[in-house]
């Protein structure tokens, strides 16, 4: 009896130490499966014995694969996210660029214009200038003696000067309806100074 009790003590001994060692790999495992501890290289020796090594390649069958899968993702939008920034950059600073350019030359033109215009009034000043010094004049002559008008004119040593005087002369007389006392001035001039004058008006030609 008493031999009995010693055998079925020891027996239990064994089991319970079993026990234990399961328990214990186990729990490195679960361990080892939840990527707390490395018990792969804690029971490598025992999973060799027993032909359960627990593979290289499924190590990242881990519980935080997916988590790591979803940073991937994310770190690999943001990378393209700032690349589409930088894309957006830069086209935004050609645009300045191009702006700018136009901008510039729009000022260069302004510029142009604005001198432009300066110098068509200042020709306009001068031009209305002359025609009323014409005018005055052609109206004083008009008003003196024909022989005294043409002496005047032939004082003058600029040939356009008695053209645009007659001229002027010619156009007062249209406005006024009247006529012109300009042929009676030339046939009143030498013959070579009215035919030099004549030929000139006719041909438009200032020599």
């Amino acid at each position: 009896m008493v031999r009995y009790n010693v055998i079925g003590a020891g027996l239990r001994i064994i089991l319970l130490i079993l026990l234990v060692l399961v328990l214990v790999i186990g729990g490195l495992l679960w361990f080892d499966y939840l990527e707390i501890i490395d018990g792969k290289r804690l029971l490598g020796p025992v999973l060799r014995l027993v032909g359960l090594e627990k593979p290289v390649e499924l190590e990242t069958e881990g519980p935080y694969l997916l988590e790591r899968e979803r940073l991937s993702m994310q770190i690999e939008s943001l990378e393209l996210r700032s690349e589409e920034l930088d894309r957006r950059e830069e086209l935004i600073v050609q645009t300045e660029a191009e702006q700018q350019q136009i901008r510039e030359e729009l000022e260069d033109k302004e510029r142009d214009l604005e001198e432009r215009e300066k110098s068509f009034n200042e020709r306009q000043k001068v031009f209305e200038n002359r025609r009323v010094s014409l005018e005055v004049t052609a109206s004083y002559l008009v008003g003196m003696p024909p022989q005294d008008a043409v002496d005047i004119m032939l004082e003058y040593d600029d040939d356009m000067e008695l053209i645009d005087i007659i001229a002027t002369v010619d156009r007062l007389a249209e406005d006024a309806g009247q006529a012109s006392i300009s042929s009676y001035w030339l046939s009143l001039m030498p013959a070579e100074t009215a035919q030099r004058l004549i030929r000139k008006m006719n041909k438009g030609i200032v020599q």
